[in-house]
C-alpha cells in the first residue's frame, strides 16, 4: 500500500541531502509516493508569495507526514523562523531527538544513548517580543498547564513504549517559579498518576549541563521546555559528533514532520559534499513512525535495512568529509544502497 509523504527540500544544502535521503529510502522498497513542496527561501525562489505557503501546510495536513531539509533562519533581523512557524501551525508539540554514539565517529564520549523530548509550541519561542521604549526590549515566556501535561504524558509514554528506564525533567524552577514550576509539577503529577514504573528526577538545567558533560551515560530520556530542549539537543549532539549525525522529529496528534536539525550551510551548497546522514536517519524515524501509525510492518523492516547500512558504512570508514572520509553527498547515499543488498 502506497504511503503519501511530503518532501520539503529546504534551502542551501537541503535539496542535495533531500535527494540523497530519498534515494536511500526508495532503495529499501518502501512504497512511498513523494510530493515535493517548498518552504523557506526556496519557496520564494519557486515563485511562492510566502516563506511558508498555505499549500505546503495543507498538503502536510492531508498526508499527515513530511520529510524536511534545513531552512535558513536569519539571526537578529529578518523573518520569523520557518521551522517554528511550521511546528506551531501544525501543532507538532513534541520534538524528539535521539542521540547515540556512532561507529567510527570519534568523540570524547562512548556509549551515549539518550533522547531529548522537547515541548515544541510554547515558551520564549512563541515570539511575543516588543521594544517597549528605545533600548529596552521584552520577550514573554508563555507556559500552559495543558501543553506541559501533554508533553509530559508523551515523554513518559515514549519511555514505556521503548523500554527506557528513566526520565529527567530539566528546568529552572528555582528562578522561574511560575512557568518552570508548573512545567515540573505537571511532569511530577503525570509520573505519580500513571508511570511509577519509570524512574523520575527533576534537574536544574545548569547543574544538568555540568552533569551531562561529566558523564552523559547517567541520563536516558530528558524532558524540557522549548528553549532548554533546543539548547540541550545541540549540546548533546556534540557528544556524539555533531548535528550531522543526529536526526529529529516533530510529532503532533494528527501528523509529524521529520527533519535534519542542522543548518542550511550555504557556503557549501551545490558542491555535492554535504553529509546527508542526519536526514537519512530522520527518514528512518519517519519509516518507524509510519509503520506504527499506519500499521505497516514492512516500513519498519525498511527502516532497519537503512540503519544497518549506515552503521556498516560508518564502521567501514565510508563517510563524507566532515567525518574524515572522502565521499560526496550522493556517493555516500550509494554506499548505503550498496550495503542493503
Amino acid at each position: 500500500m502506497s504511503t503519501n509523504v511530503v518532501l520539503i527540500p529546504g534551502d542551501g544544502i537541503g535539496p542535495e541531502v533531500a535527494q540523497a535521503a530519498r534515494r536511500v529510502i526508495d532503495a529499501t522498497g518502501a512504497d512511498i509516493n513523494w510530493t515535493t513542496r517548498h518552504a523557506g527561501e526556496a519557496a520564494l525562489a519557486h515563485g511562492e508569495a510566502s516563506l511558508l505557503p498555505q499549500a505546503t501546510l495543507d498538503l502536510i495536513s492531508e498526508c499527515g507526514v513530511a520529510l524536511k531539509g534545513p531552512c535558513t533562519t536569519p539571526i537578529g533581523t529578518g523573518f520569523r523562523s520557518v521551522n517554528v512557524s511550521l511546528r506551531k501551525s501544525l501543532d507538532l508539540y513534541a520534538a524528539v531527538r535521539p542521540i547515540r554514539s556512532m561507529a567510527n565517529v570519534r568523540t570524547r564520549y562512548e556509549n551515549v544513548d539518550l533522547v531529548i523530548v522537547r515541548e515544541n509550541t510554547e515558551g520564549l519561542y512563541g515570539g511575543i517580543e516588543s521594544e517597549i521604549t528605545k533600548g529596552v526590549c521584552t520577550s514573554t515566556k508563555v507556559t500552559t498547564e495543558a501543553a506541559s501535561r501533554r508533553i509530559a504524558e508523551y515523554a513518559f509514554r515514549y519511555c514505556r513504549d521503548r523500554g527506557r528506564r528513566k526520565l529527567s525533567v530539566f528546568h529552572k524552577a528555582n528562578i522561574m517559579k511560575f512557568t518552570d514550576g508548573m512545567f515540573i509539577r505537571c511532569a511530577r503529577e503525570v509520573h505519580d498518576a500513571n508511570y511509577r514504573d519509570i524512574a523520575f528526577e527533576e534537574v536544574i538545567i545548569d547543574a544538568g549541563c555540568m552533569r551531562m558533560v561529566q558523564d552523559p551515560t547517567r541520563f536516558d530520556v530528558i524532558l524540557a521546555e522549548n528553549l532548554y530542549g533546543d539548547i540541550m539537543s545541540d549540546l548533546c549532539a556534540g557528544l556524539v559528533g555533531g548535528l550531522g549525525v543526529t536526526p529529529g522529529a516533530n510529532i503532533g496528534e494528527k501528523g509529524a514532520v521529520f527533519e535534519a536539525v542542522h543548518g542550511s550551510a550555504p557556503d557549501i551548497a551545490g558542491k555535492g559534499v554535504a553529509n546527508p546522514l542526519a536526514l537519512v536517519m530522520s527518514g528512518v524515524m519517519m519509516l518507524n513512525w509510519l509503520s506504527t501509525s499506519r500499521n505497516n510492518p514492512h516500513l519498519r523492516a525498511c527502516a532497519d535495512r537503512i540503519r544497518r547500512a549506515y552503521d556498516s558504512a560508518l564502521n567501514d570508514g565510508a563517510t563524507t568529509r566532515d567525518l574524515g572520509g572522502t565521499l560526496g553527498t550522493m556517493e555516500f547515499a550509494e554506499a548505503l544502497v550498496s550495503r542493503m543488498g
